[in-house]
This record gives C-alpha cells, sequence and structure tokens, in this order.
C-alpha cells in the first residue's frame, strides 16, 4: 500500500511504515495537483499537516482514499465529516505536541518578563552605543515564581502548561466548559513526583485573577477574548496565544497593549495567518513565532510514529 506524507513525517514514523512494507512517499506536491497525483499513483493513505488542504472535491475525486492522516491536534484543513461519511478513517495526533506547545508558552512568558523579544530586537541596533541605556530600559523585569497563571482550555495541553508553571512554583487557575477538575501529575528527573488538584473555575473569574493569562482552547466561531474581557483583567497582565488563530481580538489586544492594561503578548497563531497584520508584527510589546507549537525534533518523531501505528492498526486487517 501506499502513503503520501504531502507535508513530510519524520524519519521514525517512514521506518516503522516501511518495516511494515508499507511504501511511503515523501514529495510534496503542489494542491492544484494532488487530486491526479493520488489517483495516478494509487495512493492509499493521505498524510498532512496543516498546509495541505483536505476538502469535498479531493474526497469525492480520490475514491481510493482510505485514510486520511493529520499530524498534529486541529484538522480544520480536513472536511473530517463528509470524509468518515464516505467510510474513510481520518486520524490525527492529539498527545503527540503537547509537551512541545507547552515549552514554546513558556518561551514566551521567560522572554516577555525580561523583555528579551524587545531586547533581542534592540541590541543588535544600538547594543553598542547604547548599552548603558538599553539596560536600565530593561531593568525592571520580574521572575514567575509565586505569579498566578490563568490557563483558558485545559485539556492535554492546558494541563501540560499546568504540569510546567507548578515546576516552577507558580500558582495555576483554569477554566474549561467541560472539565470539571484535573489531577495534575508533576514529574521529575529521577522519578519523583507530585500530584495537584485543579478546579477549573468561570472564565471571568480566571481573567480577573491571573497574573498571566494563556490559551488552548479550539478554533472558536467568535473571539474567547475580546474588549470586555480585556476590561477586567489585572492591570499589566501578559497573555499567551499558541491555540488557534481567531481567539483573541487582536485589534483589541493592540489596543490594550498600547494603553497598558496588557504588558506583553506572545503570539504564535494569528488571526489573519499565514499573513498576520502589521500592526501586530510591528508592536514592539509582542513576542512572536511563526506557527511553530509543535515544530519540536521530539514531538515531530511522536506524531511520525504515532500516526505509523495507526495506520498499521487500522489497515492490517485489510491486509491479512
Amino acid at each position: 500500500m501506499k502513503i503520501l506524507a504531502n507535508d513530510g513525517i519524520s524519519k521514525s514514523g517512514i521506518e516503522v511504515l516501511e518495516n511494515n512494507d508499507f511504501e511511503v512517499i515523501t514529495t510534496t506536491v503542489a494542491q492544484e495537483q494532488l487530486i491526479n497525483y493520488i489517483n495516478t499513483n494509487k495512493i492509499d493513505v493521505l498524510l498532512v499537516r496543516s498546509a495541505t488542504q483536505v476538502r469535498k472535491d479531493l474526497i469525492d475525486s480520490c475514491p481510493n482514499l482510505k485514510i486520511i492522516g493529520r499530524g498534529g491536534v486541529g484538522m480544520d484543513n480536513i472536511d473530517v465529516d463528509y470524509a468518515r461519511s464516505k467510510k474513510i478513517h481520518v486520524i490525527n495526533t492529539p498527545t503527540a505536541s503537547s509537551h512541545s506547545v507547552a515549552e514554546l508558552v513558556f518561551a514566551h512568558l521567560f522572554g516577555g518578563v525580561r523583555f528579551l523579544h524587545d531586547s533581542n530586537r534592540n541590541m543588535p541596533l544600538d547594543g553598542d552605543t547604547q548599552f548603558k541605556s538599553l539596560k536600565k530600559n530593561y531593568a525592571k523585569g520580574m521572575e514567575l515564581k509565586g505569579k498566578t497563571l490563568g490557563i483558558i482550555g485545559f485539556g492535554r495541553i492546558g494541563k501540560e502548561v499546568a504540569k510546567i508553571a507548578l515546576g516552577i512554583g507558580m500558582r495555576v487557575i483554569a477554566s474549561d466548559k467541560f472539565v470539571g477538575k484535573a489531577d495534575i501529575k508533576v514529574e521529575f528527573y529521577n522519578g519523583q513526583f507530585i500530584n495537584v488538584e485543579i478546579e477549573t473555575e468561570p472564565m471571568n473569574d480566571i481573567l480577573k485573577s491571573a497574573d498571566f493569562i494563556t490559551l488552548h482552547v479550539p478554533i472558536q466561531e467568535d473571539y474567547v477574548i475580546e474588549k470586555n474581557h480585556f476590561d477586567i483583567m489585572k492591570n499589566g497582565v501578559g497573555i499567551i496565544n499558541t491555540a488557534r488563530g481567531g481567539v483573541i481580538n487582536e485589534v483589541e489586544l493592540v489596543n490594550a497593549l498600547e494603553s497598558g492594561k496588557v504588558a506583553f503578548a506572545g503570539l504564535d497563531t494569528f488571526e489573519e495567518e499565514p499573513t498576520p497584520a502589521i500592526q501586530v508584527l510591528m508592536n514592539g510589546r509582542i513576542s512572536l513565532t511563526p506557527h511553530i507549537g509543535a515544530s519540536t525534533n521530539e514531538a515531530q518523531d511522536r506524531i511520525g510514529v504515532e500516526l505509523a501505528e495507526q495506520i498499521i492498526s487500522l489497515l492490517k486487517t485489510e491486509r491479512d
């Protein structure tokens, strides 16, 4: 059977599949040529990440497809229900990248409280002539230890964020419509661990109490954070979004940054992705990354292996 990993797959995933007699093709086929390529090469499994779109027209035009796999969590680039109605398996890897995303949250948080995003812009420009001035500008950082982190969305990634936060001594509060409470297991390098129970609270209570807020919700029809939400936050709050573009009203975020209500923001996803608004890109109070939450070597290995194991399990009976 043939597998097209159109947006790539880790070497570990390829090895697992090839060891089970699957042919893995890693050619990147342009979207407009994809239907013809799948049919000409009799592809059984299509693996994508976020770049390739798998819509109704492709599903209808490629009757040989048995599995569509998404390397990652969100599947908004796939017409999932329609594919399943056509008896095509649709799979993803919801747990493989959780820790990588959680670590990126703290990359933005640590950078934000010590002004690294702005310092790294200005040091190459003025470091040789304005060193003392820059030192004074960036000398009023703060520590995360002892501060309150509010987590909006307490699923897999939210819980991974909580583990790191607890490990560095933060108070963690969380909100989730579908999770009442969760036991967070904080593990250490030597096998020891502690369990911490966290009960979720209404979102507005989180917004009022948190020193820092991080969002971990799926794609939404409306904003999760709007002007009225900024109004009830603490002055000088920090906000991180590594979830989905469109969950924060970016116009209101920029206004809140300019007014000082929000001290800094960290964004990995954007409303107008892949062409983020220029007022977001140029704002010196925003730490920016180009949607790389799951993009670590370790996460990509886990994603590849997890996809491979699911494919083997689903198609084993058919091949036997």
